[in-house]
């Protein structure tokens, strides 16, 4: 008889020990852990991963969180201006704006995709409105064009977490640069991971310089120490060169990693057409995802969960909507394409743990109905 399958939603993906060990024992007794060229080396390399040749303008720090907080900070965000952003994505996006002293506006989703819906951003900006945030959930990228009319028009930066995104595209280039800033999480379950951090890629380079004075004390590291005058507030949010190196190795393994996400979404976007109780995500055409995980909207999905799980496949909706939580109770608003979204919405492996037998696998428990 052979083994009961486990088929993971999440899996985590380091290089080859072989590789990876030699080079963090090297740091890690090197003398020097902390940040220096370890971390200038790796925002360089990451930069370039992502579109961004300027690694001036890449910040690396050590979670995603504190790379969305800079980010709002270097938008301007002072306690009482509106941020619009949405319900559907982790609770770290948002409570990023809480951080920052910002008030949270929700705007509604796409009920096909769960990202930002354009025209529910434009009806909520006001003379109090500072930023837009937008979430690329679960690897499909929002609506970029659009929100970044509407961000323009309004006068204020467009923020995008791109946190479930890593190798996606938008009008054929990776993203990384099409918004002000752009972050993206190297928690341990993302595409790509350094244990932990994140990075924060900035348009304007003058925005850059200041986001390394606010990721450590206010402080130019660059400077000598006696010499500086502290003349903003800073937080200890930097990327130290353990983390760093992890990332420098993890990155001559990334793209293949990214690859197999992206062959098995768009096996799963022609394997399972047509089948009764489902539908597929649907997105703009300048959009190319990179399949954080597999987004289906189901109907009775606690059965169809329930089913899979029977089978060894992990099916679950990640993420509780934010505008549930008591701590964002004070931006509580109707949302209809939320909640059409958040209903029938499930997420199914697609990694790059899954191979060809897996996802025909899958495929094939999920034609058998639930």
């Amino acid at each position: 008889m052979s083994a009961p399958r486990n088929i993971p939603l999440f899996k985590v993906f380091l290089a080859p020990e072989a590789e990876l060990m030699p080079c963090l024992r090297d740091v890690l007794y090197s003398g020097q852990i902390s940040e220096g060229p370890p971390v200038e080396a790796f925002e360089k390399k990451f930069g370039a991963f992502v579109g961004v040749q300027d690694a001036e303008r890449m910040l690396s720090f050590y979670s995603g969180t504190a790379a969305l907080h800079t980010a709002l900070i270097l938008a301007g965000v002072q306690p009482g201006d509106e941020v619009i952003s949405t319900a559907m994505t982790a609770e770290p996006t948002n409570l990023a704006i809480l951080h920052a002293g910002g008030r949270i506006v929700w705007a509604d989703v796409d009920p096909q995709n769960g990202n930002l819906a354009p025209v529910s951003v434009a009806a909520r900006i006001s003379p109090r409105t500072r930023a837009i945030l937008a979430v690329d959930y679960g690897g499909i990228p929002a609506p970029l064009g659009e929100l970044g009319r509407i961000a323009n028009g309004a006068g204020v930066p467009l923020i995008e977490d791109a946190a479930h995104a890593l190798g996606a595209r938008w009008n054929g280039e990776v993203l990384g640069s099409h918004a002000d800033f752009v972050m993206f999480s190297l928690q341990a379950i993302k595409h790509m991971t350094t244990v932990d951090g994140g990075m924060l890629a900035c348009r304007d380079p003058a925005a850059a310089v200041r986001g390394r004075l606010v990721r450590w004390f206010g402080i130019d590291r660059r400077a000598p120490r006696t010499d500086v005058d502290v003349a903003t507030i800073g937080f200890k949010y930097h990327m130290n060169n353990v983390n760093a190196t992890i990332g420098l190795v993890q990155l001559e393994h990334i793209q293949p990693v990214i690859d197999r996400h992206i062959a098995n979404g768009q096996w799963f976007d022609r394997a399972l057409q047509g089948i009764p109780g489902l539908s597929l995500c649907r997105w703009d055409a300048a959009a190319e995802p990179s399949y954080w995980f597999y987004t289906v909207l189901v109907e009775r999905r606690d059965d169809f969960m329930r089913r899979l799980a029977e089978r060894g496949i992990s099916a679950s909706v990640a993420h509780r909507r934010n505008d549930l939580h008591s701590v964002f109770a004070g931006s509580r608003c109707e949302l209809p394409g939320l909640d059409s979204f958040y209903s029938r919405m499930v997420h199914v492996p697609c990694g790059w743990w899954v191979g060809d037998a897996d996802r025909e696998f899958i495929a094939a428990a999920i034609r058998e109905g639930w």
